[in-house]
């Protein structure tokens, strides 16, 4: 039996999924389009941020504000949910049921949130240090960068508790199959762009 071609990026089903297969191909590559435009938003951001990082103002910079610890801890769970939310779209794919499914989706969830949490307390932890957005330029394309993306994760979470409760009310049907790959873009899409802030924002501006 041949290989059969692709017909949209990232995860495809095969012809045991019906209509899902079918389906999957326009609404799956619709959303790998409308990302596009997240994609220009965060790129906007990165720029702003560059030009930014040095307009202190007087006020507290990278080095006074921010904690490589716990950040490299948030780029692990980030890191470890893209893996795990992998297994939860291969036991999809592979009709491995769905019970294997919430497992691995659970534990996916549960990583966001973990994240989340970790986030908003280096938030607060910024603002009783003087760093508010409105103390500089740097601290302004900071704010503006970082919580878009913990608000992306934010809503990706919110997704992901719907599909499972449609999982488990209607068991994997077409619309959780595409929606489980559509949801999958934008995750790991969010992990790409963590990446680049973990790189650009604290770990530059840490050395």
């Amino acid at each position: 039996m041949s290989e059969q071609k692709p017909r949209h990026p990232g995860l495809n089903l095969d012809e045991r999924h019906g209509h899902a297969h079918d389906a999957a191909q326009v609404e799956v590559f619709g959303f790998w389009v409308f990302m596009m435009s997240d994609a220009i938003v965060f790129g906007l951001l990165f720029a702003t941020y560059v030009v930014m990082e040095g307009a202190l103002a007087g006020g507290p910079g990278p080095k006074d504000l921010f904690e490589i610890r716990p950040v490299f801890i948030e780029t692990m769970l980030l890191l470890t949910s893209s893996l795990t939310f992998g297994m939860a779209s291969l036991a999809m794919k592979h009709e491995k049921g769905t019970g294997r499914m919430l497992i691995w989706l659970g534990i996916t969830l549960l990583l966001g949130l973990a994240f989340l949490g970790m986030e908003l307390r280096d938030f607060a932890k910024m603002l009783d240090k003087g760093g508010s957005p409105d103390r500089s330029g740097f601290l302004s394309a900071y704010w503006s960068l970082v919580p878009l993306h913990g608000l992306h994760v934010a809503t990706a979470s919110l997704w992901m508790v719907m599909l499972i409760g449609q999982m488990v009310v209607h068991g994997v049907d077409r619309q959780v199959k595409t929606g489980l790959l559509r949801l999958g873009v934008l995750w790991h899409f969010l992990d790409i762009v963590w990446i680049a802030i973990f790189s650009i924002v604290f770990l530059k501006g840490l050395l």
